[in-house]
């Protein structure tokens, strides 16, 4: 396989974290996003909306957006599960991976960032005023979920990883990048903590990627 990626984007993050855990050999071509490589044609052949993870399997044409390649890998490839077999614990790893994917991620994505400043002429502080809000209202509603349903083990659900965690450990990482206060959270802080110690998470973690700054 072969995925378009970046090594700050937490969407490519959750795609490359599935590829690990189930052994699926790939390519990442990294994008400079900084630099607008997503927005020159070669990319926009590719992806129209100008985003990263793009995903190529075989001769078939590129996958787009995180969950949906997500769903795919789980379907092509069930030797490793990453979505529980009962249909209502599936139904709930779901539902807690668009806490983050659907509602929490798309609000402090560069391109939002950048078009409240230079659009409505938000000054910086005020941006990431509204990125700090996105990050704690979705950091919130996952913990009291993770707090107090019974769905909940070692991970988000159950103890198994399913993509509820690769979502989770998404969001957890930008907290540090972008100084969210975690204390709040204790049941995310522990999902997290166990799933930064699996060797196929570590692997793919924003920082160990080329382009990433030095530590």
């Amino acid at each position: 396989m072969k995925m378009y990626g970046n090594w700050r984007s937490a969407a490519a993050f959750r795609v490359r974290i599935a590829l690990n855990l189930k052994g699926i050999a790939y390519e990442e071509v990294f994008l400079d996003l900084d630099a607008g490589d997503q927005f020159k044609p070669d990319f926009l052949a590719i992806n129209p909306q100008g985003a990263v993870p793009a995903l190529f399997d075989g001769d078939g044409p590129p996958l787009t957006q995180s969950l949906a390649i997500l769903d795919y890998l789980e379907e092509t490839h069930p030797g490793t599960r990453l979505l529980p077999a009962d249909p209502r614990a599936r139904a709930r790893a779901r539902s807690l991976a668009q806490v983050v994917a659907c509602d929490t991620h798309p609000l402090y994505v560069p391109r939002v960032r950048t078009f409240l400043m230079e659009h409505y002429g938000l000054p910086r502080e005020k941006m990431l005023d509204f990125l700090r809000n996105a990050f704690t209202t979705g950091l919130r509603v996952l913990e009291q979920r993770l707090a107090t349903e019974s769905g909940t083990g070692r991970y988000c659900q159950g103890d198994a990883v399913s993509h509820a965690d690769l979502c989770l450990i998404s969001l957890w990482v930008g907290t540090g990048i972008f100084g969210i206060d975690t204390a709040p959270y204790p049941t995310v802080t522990r999902i997290a903590e166990d799933l930064l110690a699996l060797d196929a998470v570590a692997r793919a973690h924003p920082l160990r990627q080329p382009g990433a700054p030095a530590p």
